[in-house]
């Protein structure tokens, strides 16, 4: 999924959970190159002070889900040791 003006750079997330998982594939889970500079963008409008009150949240969602998905990644690379 490409994020496009209604789409929100966390959709990418929320529709790979919502698929559903193995441990193997949330370990090799990355965004798209789109998202990934979505999320620079939106960084950077943060660091210049011109970020609008919708894309601070947008951000901040991101960065949230972005920590429960390295929080996962840690979780499912102790459950394939543990099958090994």
């Amino acid at each position: 999924m490409t994020p496009s003006r209604t789409s929100k750079s966390y959709d990418e997330i929320i529709d790979f959970i919502a698929a559903g998982t193995t441990p193997q594939k949330l370990i090799e889970f990355r965004p798209s190159q789109a998202v990934q500079s979505r999320v620079e963008e939106l960084i950077r409008l943060s660091k210049d002070g011109i970020i609008s009150a919708d894309q601070q949240s947008e951000l901040e969602d991101f960065l949230e889900l972005e920590h429960l998905i390295i929080l996962a990644k840690a979780r499912a690379r102790q459950l394939t040791k543990l099958a090994d």
